[in-house]
């Protein structure tokens, strides 16, 4: 954990840094046609509550419940340094029921960010920086929907019809950031994750849940370079830490980069087995080619599941 002078320290390096790369961003191109920003990945802009949708063909009665999505929606579109993964978050649905179409709904989250811009007013709740876009999963724990993202903020709860309830830390468990991508385990349960955040590049945390979706371990463990963690997976024994070559630039960051993430041929890639109940010093380091995961099984199976 780190100590009182080494945050303030790190907050006044950051300030500049982002002051630097604020700079950076504005001398770029800001008529410059941006591929994830036009055509069919132009942003949308208007909320809507469509109900009694027209069905071709036939639904079945037993498929029902609510299909969800979401991803990067920027409600002010700026090109200047942006990545497909970043910008304000939009949660997308359908409702399905008695082989009818009841609704479909897209709402954007109500992060401050989003106010600040001119949009809807913030939910309420705890926020770890104002950074505070949520825009990757939707998941259920413990009853409760929750929308993810990976190194930044808290996830937000999502009422039934998908506007955001409020942010959430997990009633305070939650101290780092999380990810958007924990895996339950059908036996226990719980929730795993690998989180990582560019902030703090020399750690990553092992962070477990329990069915109730309270924080039971939020290990630290040493890495370099600051590896960007998107996935990881389980097995009956262990959870799988993928720390591989795309690391946080800080050349690309200074540039004006919204996703300061790059390959890095000098990052050595290796797999990581840490035990569900283990600490930092119990993880078996396994080197491997250079390569990079993306997404992975929720849980290994067998023969790799006796692990």
């Amino acid at each position: 954990m780190a100590s009182v002078v080494e945050t303030a320290i790190r907050g006044i390096v950051t300030k500049g840094i982002t002051s630097v790369a604020d700079f950076n961003r504005g001398r770029q191109d800001e008529e410059r046609a941006h591929p994830f920003l036009t055509g069919i990945h132009a942003p949308i802009h208007d909320e809507r509550t469509l109900t009694d949708l027209p069905v071709t063909g036939t639904i079945p009665a037993e498929l029902a419940g609510r299909y969800v999505r979401i991803g990067p929606n920027p409600f002010k579109p700026d090109p200047r340094g942006h990545h497909w993964f970043v910008g304000d978050g939009m949660v997308h649905g359908i409702r399905l029921a008695n082989g009818k179409a009841e609704w479909y709904r897209n709402r954007y989250i109500r992060s401050q960010v989003l106010e600040a811009q001119g949009g809807p007013a913030a939910a309420p709740g705890p926020r770890r920086s104002e950074r505070d876009g949520v825009n990757t999963n939707v998941i259920q724990v413990a009853g409760k929907t929750m929308a993810l993202v990976e190194a930044g903020s808290y996830p937000v709860e999502l009422s039934d019809e998908l506007e955001s309830v409020a942010y959430s830390n997990f009633g305070g468990g939650l101290k780092g950031s999380f990810t958007a991508h924990p895996h339950q385990d059908p036996v226990t349960g719980e929730f795993h994750a690998i989180t990582y955040d560019a902030m703090a590049p020399e750690v990553i945390h092992h962070v477990v849940l329990d069915a109730a979706g309270t924080v039971q371990r939020e290990v630290a463990i040493p890495v370099a370079n600051g590896p960007s963690i998107h996935d990881c997976t389980i097995t009956s024994r262990y959870a799988v830490i993928f720390d591989l070559p795309v690391t946080f630039s800080m050349k690309a960051l200074i540039g004006g980069q919204k996703f300061p993430y790059r390959w890095n041929t000098e990052h050595k890639a290796r797999v990581g087995l840490i035990p569900r109940h283990g600490g930092a010093e119990d993880v078996i380091w396994c080197d491997v080619e250079p390569c990079y995961v993306f997404t992975s099984p929720t849980a290994l199976t067998a023969p790799m599941a006796a692990l």
